[in-house]
């Protein structure tokens, strides 16, 4: 077994790949570009070396880097991660010939199937269906609409070394093949330093399920069930699961076999994950592609089959065989992965970066609160901390929120327990957009394509989207909080006896335009809340300033963030996010007779809709603009955003240059 590794990665993947590494008893080595240096992953590591600048191709991209460092700190072999360079032939190769050993594939594997055009070709030739294409790399964005017309929209434009919804675009008609041909091909060589796209046939409607592999350096390759990913936004995935609603075993069990015969036929060993698209009513399966690595989404294989695969991969890489057979995978209830994401996705999930305030994950808080279940039940995989800053020069992924449970159901509760006990504060983050996928009708009962999250939301994600179903949970919980902070202040001292602070029984909660009256009564553990005609119970031990109000409305148990926000409160729950304000009646009789500021009226300007890179300007002082023309280009987080115009308009001034940092909101241009 090796003594040390390096792992040529970074965020949670090299921190999950650490952990499991100080597990077996093998000491680490970390690599980190310059605005890494205080990472998570460089703190968890025995050692660490300094690679370059923040920009990937000038750091965690350069094998040559990569391969200097282990020779300076003695590591004997190499796990990727995914991304990067996990897929990357040559770097394999490199690797093999200075005598470092390659945790994945051997290179001829990756060259046959992590090459998506290849992976087609082989996959083609061995008579497994595939969908309609052009396999071979386009070279310009009019051969991309040549080629597109003749397969048919809607196409799909795809990066070759593609992967996590990098270098992909889906085109219905020429303009949108031209554009998206030039946008993918610029994101994959940004991204995976290859610029090669292809185009195949877009399937309406399908559900993308994956199979994971396992294999060894003596022949055996085994299937470790399917994983369903088909809830996707931009075709990134956003929540995966195992098993997957819509299989049966049959269809299950000849998809992994399928799997299995394609990774045999290129001698794969390691952890790698077949891909395919699967018919709605048929079932019918086609080979989409595979990724010759480790998954983002491996956790809920683990948690399904009690298999640790970062371990598996370290012991075939050393040379053992599996410990096991495929007769011995087990299949144990119901996994399920959110992926907590630093965006906006009230902006049209648009990248946040930061600092992160405040940063409490929900194994912390509700193993404080004694709600995880024996053997675990959740799970966070992350590379930050609280203090720590998201940068925008990588993907905005701030952590895996994994659950476990007997069935699927559960498995749903308890995610939705998680997300309300998930505290990230300083950054955007889509744990509303999360929590409000858990709540929707066609994800609960399993009735869902890849095109869910475009059909339940074809304005994009909004508040409306997230009304709390229960609204007077909200305005007592409210008014329980803030009887409690004028309790607090009875107690502020150097008041004059029989003259001190006396709170008030009867409360008004504003929310939004609506003024709820309620009155309280102390009750043993909480208060009783006449709202609306009727007596609710708020029970809980809560103290003032904690984040987490956890308690009991009308008997049943919940947990809610609750913050004070100037004179109000901010509360979140399933979802909801609602500031509240809560006053006395006097007060709130006054509050409705003061007058309401309009905001300024920036429609003749161009704002930047996140921080980012200003990487072009489109459009010159005085030009005349249609409606729909690109007017500029951002790069965050590893993906290129395309501004474009909302309507006709003439170009006034040009107030950023190509080059500049903009901050969210910044001007770009101003329109006449």
């Amino acid at each position: 077994m090796f003594k040390k590794i390096l792992i040529a990665n970074r965020g949670e993947i090299a921190c999950r790949v650490i952990k499991t590494a100080r597990k077996m008893g093998i000491k680490t080595v970390a690599v980190y570009s310059e605005v890494d240096k205080d990472a998570m992953h460089v703190e968890l590591a025995d050692e660490a070396v300094c690679i370059g600048p923040a920009a990937s191709k000038e750091s965690y991209l350069v094998a040559d880097k990569i391969i200097a460092a282990c020779k300076q700190t003695g590591a004997e072999a190499v796990h990727p991660g995914y991304g990067f360079l996990s897929e990357n032939e040559a770097f394999s190769r490199r690797l093999e010939e200075e005598g470092i050993i390659f945790i994945g594939p051997k290179h001829h594997a990756i060259a046959a199937m992590g090459d998506k055009i290849a992976s087609k070709k082989l996959a083609l030739a061995a008579k497994v269906n595939t969908i309609p294409g052009y396999n071979e790399a386009i070279d310009t964005p009019d051969q991309a609409v040549g080629i597109a017309k003749g397969i048919g929209y809607p196409v799909m434009i795809k990066a070759s070394a593609g992967g996590g919804g990098k270098g992909l675009r889906v085109a219905y008609n020429d303009k949108e093949a031209h554009e998206g041909f030039a946008s993918c091909k610029n994101e994959a060589k940004n991204a995976f330093g290859d610029d090669r796209v292809f185009i195949e046939k877009f399937v309406e409607e399908p559900r993308h399920i994956e199979i994971q592999l396992i294999g060894d350096g003596h022949g055996n390759v085994v299937y470790l069930w399917e994983r369903e990913c088909s809830i996707q936004r931009r075709h990134q995935k956003v929540i995966e699961e195992a098993p997957s609603p819509f299989l049966d075993d049959k269809t299950r069990r000849a998809m992994g076999e399928q799997a299995v015969a394609l990774a045999k036929a290129v001698k794969y060993q390691s952890a790698g994950t077949v891909e395919f698209v699967v018919g709605g009513k048929d079932k019918a399966f086609y080979f989409l592609e595979m990724n010759t690595r480790l998954q983002v989404e491996h956790p809920v294989t683990e948690c399904i089959t009690g298999l640790d695969l970062v371990e598996l991969m370290i012991r075939v890489a050393a040379g053992e065989k599996l410990p096991f057979t495929q007769d011995q995978v087990k299949r144990d209830g119901w996994a399920m992965e959110c992926r907590i994401n630093a965006e906006d996705p009230f902006r049209n999930f648009l990248p946040s970066t930061g600092r992160l305030v405040k940063y409490l994950p929900p194994t912390t808080n509700m193993e404080a609160a004694g709600s995880v279940p024996a053997g675990g039940g959740v799970r966070v995989d992350t590379g930050v901390y609280e203090g720590g800053e998201i940068s925008m020069f990588y993907d905005s992924m701030i952590a895996k929120l994994i659950v476990h449970a007997p069935t699927r159901d559960q498995a749903i509760a308890r995610m939705r327990e998680a997300l309300n006990a998930f505290v990230i504060r300083g950054v955007g983050s889509n744990i509303a957009f999360q929590a409000a996928l858990m709540q929707n009708p066609r994800f609960i009962n399993g009735n869902f394509n890849t095109g869910l999250i475009g059909e339940e939301y074809p304005k994009g994600f909004n508040a409306a989207d997230v009304v709390h179903d229960d609204p007077a949970m909200l305005v007592c919980v409210a008014a329980a909080v803030h009887r409690q902070y004028l309790e607090r202040n009875t107690q502020i001292s150097g008041q004059m006896p029989g003259h001190g602070f006396k709170p008030c029984a009867d409360l008004v909660v504003v929310m939004g335009d609506a003024h709820h009256p309620v009155t309280l009564t102390a009750a043993a553990g909480g208060w009783d809340v006449a709202f609306s005609g009727e007596i609710c119970t708020v029970r809980s031990d809560w103290q003032f300033g904690q984040t987490l109000y956890r308690g009991s409305f009308n008997g049943e148990p919940f947990c809610m963030q609750v913050e004070r926000r100037g004179l109000k409160y901010r509360l979140f729950h399933w979802g909801t996010q609602a500031d509240v304000l809560v006053m006395n009646r006097a007060a709130a009789a006054l509050q409705k007779l003061m007058p309401h500021k309009a905001p300024p009226d920036m429609s003749r300007f161009l704002l930047s809709p996140m921080p980012g890179l200003l990487s072009e300007i489109a459009v010159t002082e005085g030009q005349e603009v249609k409606a729909g023309e690109t007017l500029a280009k951002i790069e965050a987080m590893k993906m290129e955003n395309v501004l474009k115009a909302e309507r006709d308009c003439v170009v006034d001034k040009l107030l950023a240059k190509p080059g500049e940092s903009l901050a969210v909101d910044q001007p770009i241009i101003g329109f006449r």
